[in-house]
């Protein structure tokens, strides 16, 4: 039975409508129920829900808490998915990479452009595609989204077409769109 630990800190993937307040926000993980859609049987899931935010009201001690979850989890020696907002997911990628460079297993980021639950989200479809990588992936710290694996070192969110895509460390994002 592979076992895979899935960290929940929010983001897009995890919000829903609120009628009373007319807004689309964090309020509940959804995760769950999501993994419970799924034919997993010989993989077990284990959902931690750490925090419930949009990655932009992430703060410095959100990540170190996150990285302190990680810490906690690497001795397990089993894969991490993490569900992260899309705007800052690379920045706590990289802060992963950074405080925990001798990894022993991958460790996946994703989340999503849309809601699940909401008319064409590709919530689940990253989920999916995370819990696939994160059992064949080597160590090192991942983007999964869209179809893609890409190291997060190499990860840079394309706003104008709605997804990550692979560039150069420390390119611009023009670069990355024209090239592909």
């Amino acid at each position: 039975m592979h076992i895979i630990y899935l960290i929940t800190t929010g983001g897009t993937i995890e919000k829903e409508y609120s009628e009373q307040l007319g807004l689309v926000l964090n309020n509940t993980s959804k995760i769950g129920d999501y993994l419970k859609r799924l034919r997993l049987p010989d993989c077990q899931v284990r959902v931690t829900p750490l925090m419930n935010k949009d990655s932009l009201e992430m703060t410095p001690e959100d990540r170190a808490a996150l990285v302190t979850e990680i810490e906690q989890l690497l001795p397990l020696r089993c894969p991490i998915i993490i569900t992260h907002g899309t705007d800052t997911m690379v920045e706590s990628g990289a802060l992963i990479e950074k405080a925990l460079p001798d990894l022993a297993v991958p460790i996946v980021l994703t989340g999503a452009m849309k809601p699940l639950g909401f008319d064409r989200s590709d919530g689940l479809q990253n989920l999916t595609e995370s819990i696939f990588a994160a059992r064949i992936l080597g160590p090192g710290v991942y983007v999964v989204f869209h179809g893609r694996v890409i190291p997060v070192a190499h990860a840079r969110k394309d706003k104008q077409r709605g997804t990550f895509v692979r560039v150069e460390p420390d390119s611009e994002l023009v670069e990355a769109t024209n090239a592909e």
